[in-house]
């Protein structure tokens, strides 16, 4: 009887096991998913931003508004971007100056070096995918009718030269003006003068350049400024630790306002996009005139940012590439939006930082350099407008031009202007080096608002897995100095115990203790003389 209770007794309890157990797994579901929802809230609001303002944008195209109004309808989205380019100057020089200031002189040419090794090598693999996939796609075979009239474009042309472009960028590194550098930079315009007359009674004009100053912050000076001020300030030691504080403070404080402008973009994205949406005029013309460049350039992002970016993230450190992207899709929703990369670089040194714990010192460092120098996006889109403008206007490219294209598109994306349709100045310049011309710019202008938005999340994912790979090179290193550490301190340990048992050895080896019986039995035998003598 006993054991058919104890039998029954058991049966109760485990029928009433599950019904436990099943209340609890309800319950903690529940509380995974309301963390789940606290912990990517943002992500939730800025993604739904995105999707709400692609339907906002549809239902007001249909409703004809007039320039003004459209202008009143984008106020939102308009305010987001000002409040994100206004953060950019105090984010990027203070974040450069106390990311410099905080590693040493070693780690820092350890880390510059493969971060520039990191960004030409990326450049350079998306400069090739773009010529690969213009040349299998063909987008410009079959459109040698469309020109900018077809579409009823203005002619855009640039009569730039191409060594002109390159010293424009060596004369903003070194701005005249810090200050003039924070909201202009220096370009070079020409003007033609009378030389003299000719032999034949014809007047003699010669083309000189002659620099002025176009609106627009010259980012690349203000971030070479900040590295090398950084660096100084580590250099004088003690009496530069004060100001290493205040550019600290100054840059904690500048990523509390960036997470306080993070909770308005979701709003702003979504009036972003419905304007975008509202302003287009004649997207099937668009499509089906450019429809094949449109398709290589996204096609070239994906495989870039899909394929090459993420393999070359794992190689370096075996870790999953698309965990790590997940926790920065904010960042990417913004880029999309904006199409700007210097905008984005609040909200991405923000998300590395919390979602992917990378180091502030790599993040504050890498993120700003990368923002202006590398373009990989910009860099695909490029190099497939100049194949596609060489094939609009039939001509075959060699071997020659083809490698111009790959070396202009990598060189000068270093200094294209994060900012939108920032790299069809760009193009300008590879049309220049190949001997192009440049007046069919505006269909690439045309089309821009589309492309532009794949190529800066594209961008912003180089940014972002070069900041990865860095954190974890630096871990690594970090790693090994402390396991030399920890032998040297064995190693003395080891040292210390050697002497103490050579020192013990001493006092009890045979030898010793051998030399010690001699001692003592001829002491013995001395005193036994000694004795019989006094006896005697």
């Amino acid at each position: 009887m006993e054991e058919k209770s104890e039998i029954n007794g058991h049966a109760g309890h485990k029928s009433l096991l599950p019904a436990v157990s099943v209340k609890s797994e309800k319950k903690s579901f529940k509380d995974r998913l309301m963390v789940f929802f606290k912990r990517n809230l943002l992500v939730i609001l800025t993604v739904s931003g995105v999707l709400v303002g692609v339907g906002l944008g549809m239902m007001v195209r249909n409703m004809n508004l007039t320039r003004a109004q459209m202008t009143y309808f984008a106020f939102p989205g308009e305010m987001l971007l000002r409040m994100l380019k206004m953060i950019i100057l105090p984010l990027v020089v203070c974040s450069l100056i106390s990311g410099a200031a905080s590693l040493d002189t070693r780690s820092l040419g350890k880390l510059g070096g493969i971060a520039v090794s990191y960004f030409l090598v990326t450049t350079l693999i998306a400069s090739s995918i773009g010529v690969a996939l213009a040349f299998i796609i063909k987008p410009g075979v079959g459109a040698g009718a469309l020109n900018t009239n077809d579409l009823g474009l203005e002619d855009l042309s640039s009569n730039k030269e191409t060594a002109d472009s390159f010293l424009d960028l060596a004369r903003n590194l070194f701005p005249s003006n810090l200050v003039a550098a924070a909201f202009r930079s220096y370009v070079t315009d020409y003007k033609t003068i009378l030389v003299g007359n000719g032999t034949n009674g014809t007047l003699n004009y010669q083309k000189v350049p002659f620099g002025t100053d176009a609106d627009g912050m010259n980012i690349l000076g203000l971030v070479l400024f900040a590295m090398v001020f950084g660096v100084a300030l580590r250099k004088l030691g003690t009496e530069g630790e004060e100001l290493i504080r205040f550019f600290n403070a100054f840059n904690e404080a500048t990523m509390v306002l960036v997470s306080w402008i993070m909770w308005y973009v979701p709003f702003g994205i979504m009036f972003l996009v419905g304007s975008k949406i509202v302003e287009m005029e004649d997207v099937v013309l668009l499509v089906t005139s450019l429809g094949k460049y449109i398709f290589a350039s996204i096609l070239g992002h994906i495989i870039h940012g899909g394929i090459v970016l993420p393999l070359i993230y794992f190689g370096f450190t075996r870790k999953n590439p698309f965990s790590f992207l997940s926790g920065l899709i904010t960042p990417f929703t913004t880029a999309f939006a904006t199409c700007s990369s210097s905008a984005t670089l609040p909200t991405m040194m923000k998300c590395v930082e919390e979602n992917n714990g990378v180091d502030k010192r790599i993040s504050r460092f890498i993120l700003p350099i990368g923002a202006t120098v590398n373009m990989d996006g910009a860099a695909i889109f490029q190099c497939v407008a100049a194949v596609f403008i060489a094939q609009l206007n039939n001509v075959d490219l060699n071997a020659g031009q083809i490698f111009t294209i790959l070396v202009t598109a990598t060189a000068s994306s270093v200094g294209a202007a994060g900012i939108p349709a920032g790299g069809i100045i760009t193009i300008a310049i590879i049309l220049e080096a190949i001997g192009l011309p440049t007046h069919d710019l505006s269909l690439m202008l045309a089309v821009d608002w589309i492309v532009d938005r794949t190529t800066t999340v594209v961008n912003v994912e180089g940014d972002a897995l070069g900041a990865g790979i860095l954190h974890h090179i630096n871990e690594q290193e970090r790693k090994k100095q402390q396991q030399q550490h920890q032998e040297e301190q064995e190693l003395q340990e080891v040292k210390v115990d050697v002497v103490a048992n050579v020192k013990a050895e001493e006092e009890t080896s045979p030898l010793v203790t051998h030399q010690n019986q001699e001692e003592s039995s001829s002491r013995e035998t001395l005193n036994e003389k000694d004795g019989v003598e006094s006896v005697l």
